[in-house]
């Protein structure tokens, strides 16, 4: 049961640790407050997002192969696909984030130019999808751990 619980808290810092640098990065990504400090923070920030992201897909597995319920309980349920179909989709969305907060810090370190409006808004845009997509993701999980559509 200890294992278990050191999984589950596990898991958990790891979520939380994705929500908040998400909407850090939601709440920075404004052309209003964009400068170069924002811009060199958006692009750690991601970083941070990232690896945080890979520790809730790390810890995920880790409950799935020594949680109390096992891998042949888990993997057998369609939430659990659901979960990771959504968490596979933010991933991809949040390549194109990713890539922009890469290509302004280059852009600002060369010639000190910030990124135009219409780019900010856009790639904002895919960062309040992200978020938004995310809010489905522990909705699949209390569910799951609920038994809802268990096999």
């Amino acid at each position: 049961m200890l294992i278990e619980s050191l999984l589950a808290y596990a898991h958990f810092v790891a979520i939380l640790s994705v929500v908040v640098f998400l909407t850090s990065e939601a709440a920075l990504c404004r052309s209003e407050w964009l400068n170069a400090a924002v811009v060199r923070r958006l692009a750690r920030l991601d970083v941070i997002y990232l690896a945080a992201a890979i520790a809730v897909l790390l810890t995920g597995l880790a409950r799935t192969w020594w949680g109390v319920k096992g891998m042949g309980w888990y993997w057998h349920q369609p939430l659990l696909h659901i979960k990771l179909t959504l968490f596979v989709l933010i991933g991809l969305i949040s390549i194109k984030p990713t890539l922009a907060f890469m290509r302004w810090r280059k852009q600002l370190d060369a010639t000190g130019a910030l990124p135009n409006e219409a780019e900010v808004r856009g790639v904002r845009r895919l960062v309040m999808i992200e978020a938004h997509l995310l809010v489905l993701v522990p909705l699949a999980a209390t569910l799951l751990a609920r038994g809802v559509w268990a096999r």
